[in-house]
């Protein structure tokens, strides 16, 4: 029996939405199991000081400006990665946002905003790599960032919701078709992760009533998604696609 491979030693692996919040944070735990890592994201600044931590941390990295509603800043942003490693092996589309607001206050505006980013966004940059990767013949990963909320609702979240329903279809999707190519598809919804945005909401009464509800009865924590990630990052996961794993304390399987 062969070992298995959890490492990504040469990989080019490119991060979106890595200005803040999770892809921050996936950086430069990609970068220490040997990855070449690409963070990307609309903020230069906060993009070129992980840029610099990575590197001091003996990692390589490239910090691109994206938008991943924007199909040229995608290409420029695959452009120049390329010009620095060579061809992306692994797209983590992470960028997204959640505006909360009830139903009968959504706006057009905020619905295209939501849909933008968080599914037509993650479109275009798979898109692209598979593009890349195929032009190039490599047998890569895409891993799409969604949510529990792509599985079950939750009040005033109904744009966001059904943004990543979508992706989560979309995952199936792309896995069903890029399989020809030997491009792997897989999804990670995340459940309630505690960061520092949401710490005073699960300190209310509210929110540790909430937290009672997860069947562990825990919030998770950003470095539960890390196991997950490099699993779908490496060859370890090379018979894994179209996979939707949640990571959630078993919250979305909870009793209604």
């Amino acid at each position: 029996m062969s070992d298995v491979d959890f490492g990504l030693q040469g990989k080019v692996v490119l991060v979106t939405g890595a200005s803040s919040g999770f892809g921050q944070r996936f950086a430069p735990v990609l970068a220490r199991q040997g990855a070449n890592v690409v963070v990307a994201a609309r903020r230069r600044d906060p993009l070129l000081a992980l840029e610099e931590s990575i590197e001091q941390d003996g990692g390589r990295c490239l910090a691109v400006v994206m938008d991943v509603s924007d199909q040229a800043s995608i290409k420029s942003a695959f452009d120049q990665a390329e010009g620095a490693f060579g061809c992306v092996d692994v797209v983590i589309n992470n960028a997204g946002i959640g505006l909360s607001n009830p139903l009968l206050k959504v706006t057009e505006d905020e619905w295209d905003r939501v849909l933008d980013t968080n599914l037509k966004g993650a479109f275009m940059v798979a898109q692209e790599g598979a593009r890349r990767m195929n032009s190039q013949g490599k047998h890569g990963s895409i891993i799409n960032i969604a949510s529990i909320l792509g599985l079950r609702v939750a009040s005033h979240l109904s744009h966001y919701s059904a943004s990543k329903a979508g992706l989560i279809q979309l995952t199936k999707s792309m896995a069903l078709e890029l399989a020809d190519y030997g491009i792997r598809v897989n999804a990670i919804c995340p459940g309630y992760i505690l960061t520092d945005i949401n710490r005073d909401y699960f300190e209310t009464d509210g929110g540790k009533r909430m937290i009672q509800r997860i069947p562990q009865k825990q919030l998770g924590d950003i470095d539960d998604l890390f196991g997950p990630l490099i699993l779908l990052a490496s060859d370890a996961s090379r018979y894994m696609t179209g996979s939707v794993m949640t990571v959630d304390g078993g919250h979305s399987i909870s009793k209604l």
